[in-house]
């Protein structure tokens, strides 16, 4: 039960940050992702090592994200615009798969290669989806690229960080 509700969870902050800066609300997703992660914590979690992985996650998605944004690889609408170069409401999409990483996708951990090529796929769909709603603009085929190769790098990367955190926080 556990995972399909942190399954919806996952959705539900997709949503509420993406479908909030395509129309105009970039501030809408932050504070939801943020409510269905405590909530999340509150009921099973408990743990300092679930709050560091949503921490790290915060942090390498505003660093990866900017990077692309600086590239010119990726660009947010006026409207989807709040903080930079890497939108709040994109930030808060990275903590909100860690928690899914937690829970729902936990069956990935030690399975660093499926990790990598799951992230490869289902980080540009993540991306194409925004770019449907309006929330982002992607650069064509390069920028697809780019980002395949970040949440290539960057699914296994959270899930050996929620080990280790395991491992040191027992």
């Amino acid at each position: 039960m556990n995972k399909l509700v942190n399954f919806a969870a996952f959705q539900a902050g997709w949503f509420a940050c993406v479908l909030g800066a395509a129309n105009g609300y970039p501030w809408l997703g932050p504070p939801a992702v943020l409510f269905l992660a405590g909530v999340q914590w509150a009921l099973w979690w408990r743990s300092r090592s679930a709050l560091l992985l949503l921490t790290a996650a915060a942090a390498l998605g505003y660093l990866a994200d900017s990077l692309l944004a600086a590239a010119g690889l990726l660009a947010f609408p006026e409207k989807a615009q709040l903080g930079g170069p890497s939108p709040v409401w994109m930030v808060a999409l990275w903590p909100n798969f860690a928690a899914a990483l937690l829970e729902s996708l936990s069956w990935l951990e030690g399975r660093y290669v499926l990790a990598a090529l799951l992230g490869a796929a289902g980080g540009p769909l993540a991306y194409w989806g925004g770019e449907q709603f309006g929330a982002i603009r992607l650069a064509g085929w390069p920028a697809y690229g780019a980002v395949a190769l970040e949440w290539a790098a960057a699914t296994p990367l959270l899930l050996g960080t929620s080990r280790r955190l395991k491992e040191v926080s027992q």
